[in-house]
């Protein structure tokens, strides 16, 4: 938990658990606050399980929803409402503490003077300048309307993940002192290929993160926010408190969603009763747990339908758990079945025979066209759909992988295709219908892995086609649909699967030192020593090794073609045409 106070009797906070409650208790918290309605999120805790734990604790609580990018005179006037009957001090939480913090400035303003206000939100990390002209508005018994656009930076990028953050390091590379604004709510990085290996007892999880001050290039402006409306229409986006952005260009990298409730009781039931996911930075280490702890039984490996982040990642976890389970003697007794909405065990036809290699020797089921759709951690069941009806398997240990989408942000933006994915030019990354947005990552709708090694590429490839726009030039540089899925196969050898658009391959290195179709010692080396310091050091610092991008010529502008023209010799007279050739 991350409580912020802003007064004696007021403190804010990002979404809370029903685990936290018992935290804020014991720092003498009275009342609780939830300013997030149900249902926004797949990162949420229901509000009743909030207002359940607070009253366990013998805490208050008030439920005051508000819209994300919406906050109104009303919601303020209810807020005060709330904040004048709990008893003190009251905890109010939403998503990042941005609207609930915007909700008790609106609460004051009539009696605090807006310098105060402005000052305790700063002492609170919360940044709320434009929110000055409707506080002053309050302050007056006026009616206010919302807040005012701050000034346009050059480019605003939406996530502060992997794309976002190597994309901002890439523009400042090619344009130092660029006025670049990451919005990001979340204070803390993760490098989330690492999981994988924690869920294999190879990584502590620690080593996977980095507080985001930490890998914020230089010189960026961070908007510790969340986005609540994409506005391409007037180059703006608009803040969960209701503030606006604008920009001269919007890199859009916010990532998708992780839609646990896409699978009937399987957010109940995570991180108990055998039940796991890597797909979880809190996960990963209970997978190592269970993996530890199973001496016999059935562990089921699940994939959903595609997209989803890292197509390996589900089966890189039983490859490796099942290589434990080897070790140890054990795997004999285990029964391992891997169950995948899919009709394939890997989309790239060229990397099978390796790893179905892998599937004979743990003696792995493979059940193909089985998509997860409720679990029941209390029966430990799990069922599924497939063509032929829903089945449902027993098990003493499950990896669930839960169906993946774009945010709700983005699917009811004007920026999505009909997917509910940022559209872009598969090649350019360049938005059809706003020239100048672009889209890279998780979030996009280029028909690419979605991996952090695609967004190695991509960011090269925004940040010159970024640069290029705002000097008034078309898109120059070319995404060829690079991927990489370091598949885990035991601990020690990795198959490293590279390819691009159309599945065609794409290897980084000569055959003789790595070759991708194989298991090898190199590749595990490669990813377990030299990646992590790459992602952090390289990609997060706008080294591009191995990712310069392809550069188109440049075509010459009007003026160009024009003095062009005018400098050019006389055009002989016309000669008989010839017959062409193209048109026989």
């Amino acid at each position: 938990m991350e409580m912020r106070h802003v007064a004696p009797d007021f403190a804010v906070s990002p979404q809370l658990g029903a685990g936290d409650v018992g935290l804020a208790a014991a720092q003498g918290v009275r009342a609780i606050v939830c300013n997030r309605p149900d249902g926004e999120g797949d990162d949420q805790t229901p509000s009743a399980e909030i207002a359940a734990a607070a009253k366990a604790h013998g805490l208050a609580f008030r439920h005051v929803p508000v819209r994300s990018g919406a906050v109104t005179d009303a919601d303020a006037a209810a807020m005060a409402e709330a904040l004048a009957e709990l008893p003190a001090p009251v905890l109010a939480y939403c998503r990042t503490g941005a609207r609930s913090i915007t909700l008790w400035s609106l609460a004051q303003a009539p009696r605090l003077s807006t310098p105060a206000i402005l000052a305790a939100a700063e002492g609170a990390g919360y940044d709320l300048s434009g929110l000055a002209d409707r506080l002053d508005a309050r302050g007056a018994g006026v009616g206010a309307g919302p807040p005012a656009r701050r000034n346009a930076h050059d480019v605003v990028i939406v996530g502060g993940g992997a794309a976002g953050i190597a994309t901002a390091a890439s523009l400042l590379k090619r344009r130092p002192g660029l006025d670049v604004a990451v919005i990001e709510p979340q204070d803390v990085h993760h490098y989330q290929p690492g999981w994988t290996l924690v869920g294999g007892g190879v990584f502590d999880r620690r080593d996977t993160l980095r507080a985001m001050h930490q890998v914020m290039p230089a010189g960026v402006r961070r908007i510790r926010a969340a986005v609540a409306e994409f506005a391409p229409e007037r180059s703006e986006v608009v803040l969960e408190d209701g503030e606006r952005i604008g920009y001269r260009a919007l890199v859009a990298a916010p990532g998708l969603k992780l839609d646990w409730d896409g699978v009937e009781g399987l957010r109940e039931t995570l991180g108990r009763n055998g039940v796991t996911s890597n797909y979880l930075f809190d996960m990963a280490p209970y997978t190592w747990e269970l993996v530890q702890g199973l001496r016999g039984g059935r562990a089921l490996f699940t994939q959903p339908p595609m997209p989803i982040k890292c197509a390996g990642a589900p089966q890189k976890a039983m490859y490796l758990a099942c290589d434990a389970w080897r070790r140890k003697g054990r795997l004999g007794s285990i029964e391992v079945e891997f169950l995948n909405a899919g009709g394939a065990l890997f989309g790239v036809s060229e990397y099978v025979p390796a790893l179905m290699e892998y599937v004979r020797r743990y003696g792995i089921a493979l059940s193909f066209e089985h998509r997860l759709v409720a679990v029941d951690g209390s029966s430990k069941t799990a069922t599924f759909e497939t063509p032929d009806g829903r089945v449902t398997r027993e098990f003493d240990m499950l990896h669930a992988v839960p169906p993946q989408t774009g945010l709700d942000v983005v699917r009811r933006s004007p920026l999505a295709d009909a997917k509910g994915w940022i559209e872009v030019s598969p090649e350019t990354l360049q938005h059809p219908r706003y020239g100048d947005v672009f889209g890279l990552g998780d979030a996009c709708s280029a028909p690419n892995a979605k991996t952090a090694a695609a967004v190695r590429k991509q960011a090269p490839v925004v940040a010159e086609n970024v640069v290029a726009a705002l000097d008034g030039r078309p898109p120059c540089a070319i995404y060829d649909g690079y991927g990489s899925c370091p598949l885990t196969v035991e601990r020690g050898r990795i198959v490293l699967a590279e390819f691009g658009y159309g599945g065609a391959l794409k290897p980084s290195f000569p055959s003789w030192l790595i070759d991708g179709t194989k298991p090898t010692r190199a590749a595990w080396f490669l990813k377990e020593k030299l990646l992590p310091p790459v992602y952090w050091h390289a990609m997060l610092k706008g080294r591009e090794w191995l990712a310069a991008p392809t550069i188109l010529p440049a075509a010459p502008t009007p003026h160009e073609a024009r003095d062009a023209c005018d400098f050019a010799e006389p055009a002989p007279a016309a000669a008989e045409p010839k017959p062409s050739v193209l048109a026989e």
